[in-house]
């Protein structure tokens, strides 16, 4: 391929995301194959048009049928609500086009399952969008274990704070209705431990978790944008379906103990993402609100000297950093999304499957589901039995 014809459904967070992505690689990455941002699908005509010109789209459509009958398109780009992922993606892959979809995967595995198989059918390449993989810091993260220099794993344990909903009349947003979002803090944040934890440790075996809902009835949405909203506390209210916080425990295959939490309402934190490995040989620490840095701790240092030291992964030993600013000149959130874009050129070029993937998206929503399960039945749950 010498280009990659680029359409988009959904212009919101991820769709501004995304674009800036396809926007920027060029710049930073010329050896890229490049993505030419083709059309943007959104249902209202002006709030879509508005959207191209903004965010540098040739061309709009209203309705994503027309957009992956279009001969022009060669990959669908889908960041909609996650109860649109399914359809679009079945489309898309009956229609030849290489597809690029936000997690989670879908609303439920066996759904996810299906998605993987018509892509595998069709023989077309698939990516699934956990962003926080492309940082710098995991990758180094991920050097170390892959390597050795941690050792044999023992724990990895993550959490995925924020405090967004915690005003109990913060609207009825689509992200707290089930039958939209397949669930709350759980799919949305957890999701991302819970594929971090396979890409850095491995698979799982067996789960148990609890969850709670603590605001249960919510004003009804006037408008919303991105994971903001607008609502009156004289509107009426609707139930909220999805789970507020969600935390359990897990045993990996490979012996080590995992905990997880996610949660909306783990107030003064405005995105905490973060997880920690310990290992026979050390440690690593890794909090995306300091996302440049790894803090790094080896068994093997001299007494008087041991202790975690802070790396700043932005020097040219690092993935990707070579490409941006001299050592020390940080990045930002955005940039997971050009090195996830990055990762899905390289791919289409040399021919082979992006990672993640629609595998990874399965093998994520099967834990998932794994967890809800557990918590419904009160037990350990494996994820064999998904």
């Amino acid at each position: 391929m010498k280009q990659l014809r680029v359409g988009m459904i959904g212009y919101k967070f991820m769709g501004k995301a995304h674009s800036n992505a396809y926007r920027t690689l060029p710049m930073f990455f010329p050896e890229a194959l490049k993505p030419e941002m083709t059309a943007l699908c959104g249902r209202n005509k002006a709030a879509v048009t508005e959207a191209a010109a903004q965010l540098g789209w040739s061309d709009v459509v209203t309705d994503w049928k027309d957009l992956i009958a279009r001969d022009d398109i060669d990959l669908i780009d889908i960041n909609a609500p996650s109860d649109a992922h399914k359809e679009i993606a079945l489309a898309a892959a009956k229609a030849g086009k290489h597809i690029f979809c936000e997690k989670p995967l879908a609303l439920t595995l066996s759904d996810a399952r299906e998605m993987l198989q018509a892509a595998e059918e069709a023989k077309v390449a698939h990516m699934v969008g956990f962003n926080y993989r492309f940082s710098p810091a995991v990758k180094l993260a991920k050097k170390l274990v892959d390597s050795g220099r941690l050792g044999k794993i023992y724990h990895f344990r993550a959490w995925f704070l924020q405090d967004w909903i915690i005003d109990p009349e913060f609207p009825l947003v689509w992200r707290l209705q089930k039958e939209i979002a397949g669930s709350g803090s759980h799919g949305d944040l957890g999701a991302h431990l819970i594929d971090l934890a396979h890409y850095l440790v491995g698979d799982m075996h067996e789960v148990i978790g609890m969850s709670e809902t603590f605001i249960k009835e919510r004003p009804i949405a006037e408008e919303m944008t991105g994971l903001s909203a607008k609502g009156s506390k004289d509107s009426p209210k609707g139930p909220v379906t999805v789970d507020d916080a969600t935390l359990f425990l897990a045993r990996f295959a490979n012996g080590a103990l995992g905990s997880f939490e996610a949660t909306r309402f783990a107030a003064g934190h405005r995105s905490t993402n973060s997880f920690e490995i310990n290992g026979s040989l050390g440690s690593v620490k890794f909090d995306f609100e300091r996302m440049n840095e790894l803090e790094v701790y080896f068994t093997s240092d001299e007494e008087d000297v041991q202790g975690f030291r802070r790396v700043l992964a932005t020097d040219p030993a690092h993935e990707y950093a070579e490409a941006w600013w001299p050592p020390g000149h940080t990045i930002g959130f955005e940039h997971t999304f050009i090195h996830e874009i990055l990762e899905l050129t390289n791919a289409l070029r040399e021919d082979r499957l992006p990672q993640p993937n629609f595998h990874d998206g399965v093998k994520c929503q099967a834990v998932l589901e794994a967890v809800e399960r557990s918590i419904d039945e009160r037990r350990w749950v494996e994820i064999s039995e998904m």
